[in-house]
């Protein structure tokens, strides 16, 4: 005799299915997780060396402020200072980086007055070496560079 419905043997096929469905996504639950972590790890230490570096800055600023001259060698904090004089508006100015991570500074420039310095700019620059990359040989748009990338390949 011959009984309709579902079998023992396709029951045990969706649980195996099932288990494994739910273990691929388990792994890809942990390696999501794991890219996320190694995410905001980078972003702590990048905030976090930016606001060093923002109250670095801030100490070398009020200790310029408080100097007559810069020293001789101009180093505050440990930090190297760049003065210059614009003989077309008369202004003198200071310019300093202050390292942030590896590959960022943060860059501060300030016109120095009587008896004050005024901040013109205040932001974070990469200082990492660009290196430009001609290993893909890439057509120009013109008749030439299509033949020249025709014949060379």
């Amino acid at each position: 005799m011959n009984k309709g419905g579902i079998g023992v043997g396709s029951a045990s096929i969706v649980l195996v299915f099932a288990v494994l469905c739910l273990t691929v996504f388990t792994l890809i639950t942990f390696v999501v997780a794991g890219n996320d972590k190694a995410l905001v790890d980078t972003e702590v230490r990048l905030v976090t060396g930016y606001y060093k570096a923002d109250t670095l800055a801030e100490n070398i600023l009020q200790d310029i402020r408080e100097m007559d001259e810069l020293p001789d060698p101009p180093v505050v904090r440990g930090i190297y200072i760049n003065a210059e004089y614009d003989f077309f508006t008369g202004m003198e100015t200071i310019h300093f980086f202050c390292p942030v991570s590896g590959v960022k500074s943060l860059y501060v420039r300030a016109a120095v007055y009587y008896d004050d310095l005024d901040v013109i700019a205040w932001r974070m620059l990469d200082t990492d070496e660009w290196e430009y990359d001609d290993s893909l040989n890439v057509w120009d748009g013109t008749l030439e560079g299509l033949l020249d990338q025709f014949y060379n390949d």
